[in-house]
């Protein structure tokens, strides 16, 4: 028998392919250059069917990015949901779930970041546009923290506004540096970034 999908599920399934198309063609041709048509184009719709999720492409850009946020997380949840303890074993174990994602992703992924924060600082009525949503994706991921610490019990010693603001301010420079200049610095970050939790 043939599963009947509701209209919920299907505008779902719309909303993750238009976001993998996005995420795709974001990559290939970078923020600016990339247009609507292109990204509808490429998951198959049209372009109404993108402003039926996202008003602006800048709404857009920031739904990829806050997806990556959440799969980063569940990765990094999922590795400190069965230690024990946190040491050497489980900052590489991360490291190498995040080098992976990132590798997936490609630099180029990373460089949309950096080339989204100077689109928005270049123009001022775009940013003031964004402003809530940006607002909206940091506080989302501050909330998907505050629920991480919870299942591992333990603390954040800093904001959680403040280090979901850390990590998207330094996560794609992270990426960068180590694709650029052949170094990793994955397991330092983690390491960095941890110190700012107390665990169990």
């Amino acid at each position: 028998m043939v599963e009947r999908w509701t209209r919920e599920r299907r505008i779902e399934h719309t909303r993750v392919l238009l976001l993998d198309a996005a995420e795709e063609v974001f990559a290939e041709k970078g923020f600016t250059s990339a247009s609507l048509d292109d990204i509808a184009r490429a998951a198959g719709y049209t372009k109404g069917a993108i402003y039926k999720h996202f008003a602006t492409k800048e709404e857009l850009f920031l739904a990829v990015s806050d997806r990556y946020w959440r799969r980063y997380f569940d990765n990094f949840a999922e590795v400190m949901a069965s230690a024990k303890q946190v040491g050497a074993r489980e900052f590489e174990e991360i490291a190498k779930r995040w080098r992976t994602l990132s590798r997936d992703r490609g630099a180029e992924h990373a460089a949309l970041g950096h080339e989204f924060t100077l689109y928005l600082l270049r123009n001022p009525e775009a940013r003031d546009r964004v402003a809530a949503k940006r607002q909206e994706v940091v506080e989302a991921l501050a909330k998907f923290i505050v629920e991480g610490m919870d299942r591992l019990g333990g603390t954040l010693l800093i904001p959680p506004l403040t280090f979901a603001q850390v990590l998207v301010a330094t996560s794609d420079a992270v990426v960068l540096g180590s694709e650029l200049d052949d170094v990793d610095l994955y397991r330092p970050i983690i390491e960095m970034y941890t110190s700012a939790i107390k665990l169990p």
